[in-house]
């Protein structure tokens, strides 16, 4: 019974929690209660009695799921040639000012992933996946901040008409100059 409840219960709580009921439980069981439970929840003993020492703290009150420091450490930190590499491969085919963090490429997300799948490892493979999935969610963001722009600026259609006159002024730079100078609208 015990080991249905936590299976039903398990993969809609944190770690900590997760750690939290299975010491619970551990301590519910008494002596051998531990590994029992690490048997049940599928946690090694270490973590099941990590969770009956947790039991006996003060709660954090910030939430903490881990302490400082814990969870997977950045594949820059595990890989440090990844970012070099990619930089690499999306170099000769970018736009934008080097120096600068966002810089756009010519290369779609699939050219990108069967590019470094002849380059790299599997697991560099996985990590440019994730990355190029964040990148188009960014993408997808910019996209929808630009039209709730578009929109907002249509009301001063006629100023922006003003400014696009003046030499070296994009379309960017005009909603810019409206965003800090004109009133805020609700």
């Amino acid at each position: 019974m015990l080991a249905g409840l936590f299976e039903l219960i398990a993969p809609h709580l944190t770690e900590k929690q997760r750690r939290l009921l299975a010491g619970a439980g551990a301590r519910t069981l008494g002596r051998g209660g531990g590994a029992r439970m690490a048997r049940i929840s599928r946690l090694s003993r270490p973590t099941v009695y990590a969770g009956v020492r947790e039991l006996a703290e003060r709660p954090d009150p910030g939430g903490r799921v881990r302490r400082p420091g814990g969870g997977p450490k950045r594949r820059t930190t595990a890989d440090p040639g990844l970012l070099g590499a990619l930089d690499a491969l999306v170099d000769p085919d970018t736009r934008g000012d080097p120096d600068s963090p966002l810089r756009w490429t010519c290369k779609s997300t699939r050219e990108l992933a069967e590019a470094m799948a002849g380059r790299f490892g599997s697991h560099h493979a996985v990590v440019a996946r994730s990355i190029l999935d964040h990148l188009d969610f960014l993408d997808h963001t910019i996209d929808a901040l630009t039209a709730q722009v578009v929109a907002r600026t249509r009301s001063f259609a006629e100023q922006v008409e003003l400014l696009a006159e003046v030499p070296g002024l994009d379309q960017a730079t005009i909603q810019v100059i409206l965003a800090e100078t004109l009133p805020r609208q609700p």
